[in-house]
């Protein structure tokens, strides 16, 4: 499970024998919580966040030309183009579990490479190899529905926030006092990019979770309050989209489609998961109109294969999509979002 003992010292050498890396990050939970649990071992860098789109190009080779980096560190980014290990210049390392790429002169580590089933969440393998930070690791593995064998462990050191009796992940997530802290990385990477920069730089300098939900310092205090202020325009929403599915769920269809007028900031992934865990039954779809496409993020229950009804419902369409076996990300032309609607609707079916 995870990476091999080889694959661990191999990392832990890249990382014991830097001076000046640059972190790459998904801007999700388990992105942001591997990122700190590299940086908080060498507590040497800096961190870039890599929002929506996870897929790094060409554009951030100006990151790597203002830092000069000795080496670039990429945790939980599903795609990184060749062009961009080709022109940084210094060695590339890549944690990452989402479907294995073929990719040269970089040091590629994803266990769905041995087997594609292996799907464990890139802060789970990050604390295999620096073996701290307990909670920080717990946070991201259950903010990516993952459950990890450092559970008891976890729940030793930290009863109040999760029992040992749960297991489900999702029920950690949304009825936990660890949720909360997991909504926490999620909710203060939203916003401005040197906002979530700025919360990312406090993390990597916070004690403990106690100091984050007991706001017991004046850096705790500053992300609780941080995340109060995205929260209230979340829980704003989750009450709106709660009305809405109420109203679909009488036509007895196993889809569920919101749609909601793009605000500055993005909740698709954050309602997707809380929606799906309170209606288990069925397939979910956010989506958010912006510059004339329809942003979508999409989960469903584990008898459904979402990527695969997912790109069959794209063909010939204008837009794309993937990711995991139960929760994926899209965007669709707007002009096209009715037909992909039907057409995603026609390939369950076919699954049922």
């Amino acid at each position: 499970m995870g990476l091999t003992k080889k694959q661990i010292a191999e990392i832990r050498d890249e990382l014991d024998n830097c001076k000046r890396p640059l972190y790459f990050f998904h801007d999700d939970p388990d992105g942001l919580c591997s990122f700190l649990l590299f940086y908080r071992y060498i507590k040497e860098g800096k961190g870039v966040v890599v929002k929506a789109h996870p897929r790094i190009d060409e554009k951030f080779l100006r990151k790597v030309e203002e830092y000069q980096p000795d080496k670039i560190f990429i945790v939980d980014i599903a795609i990184v183009d060749q062009e961009f290990i080709d022109k940084a210049n210094v060695p590339v390392i890549w944690i990452d579990h989402h479907e294995p790429l073929e990719r040269t002169k970089v040091k590629y580590y994803n266990p769905r490479v041995a087997d594609p089933h292996n799907n464990i969440p890139a802060s789970y393998l990050c604390h295999q190899v620096v073996n701290q930070d307990l909670w920080i690791a717990m946070a991201g593995c259950i903010g990516d529905w993952y459950m990890p064998d450092f559970k008891d462990e976890f729940c030793e050191k930290y009863p109040r926030l999760l029992s040992k009796k749960i297991t489900n992940p999702p029920v950690a997530l949304f009825d936990t006092e660890l949720g909360k802290l997991v909504r926490i990385f999620a909710f203060v990477l939203k916003g401005r990019t040197s906002e979530a920069l700025k919360c990312a730089k406090i993390l990597t300098r916070i004690e403990g979770p106690f100091e984050i939900l007991d706001k017991e310092t004046p850096r705790g205090r500053y992300i609780y309050r941080y995340f109060e202020k995205i929260n209230k325009e979340y829980e704003s929403l989750l009450n709106f989209a709660n009305k809405e599915i109420n109203k679909q769920k009488q036509k007895k269809s196993r889809l569920l489609v919101l749609n909601y007028v793009a605000a500055k900031i993005s909740f698709t992934g954050d309602l997707s998961n809380e929606l799906l865990y309170r209606n288990p039954n069925h397939i979910i779809i956010i989506a958010r109109e912006k510059d004339g496409d329809m942003k979508c993020s999409l989960r469903s229950p584990k008898d459904i294969d979402l990527p695969d009804a997912l790109a069959k419902a794209l063909f010939g369409l204008e837009g794309y999509g993937g990711g995991h076996e139960h929760a994926c990300g899209a965007s669709v032309n707007k002009e096209d979002w009715e037909q992909f609607l039907a057409n995603f609707e026609e390939e369950l079916s076919k699954q049922s």
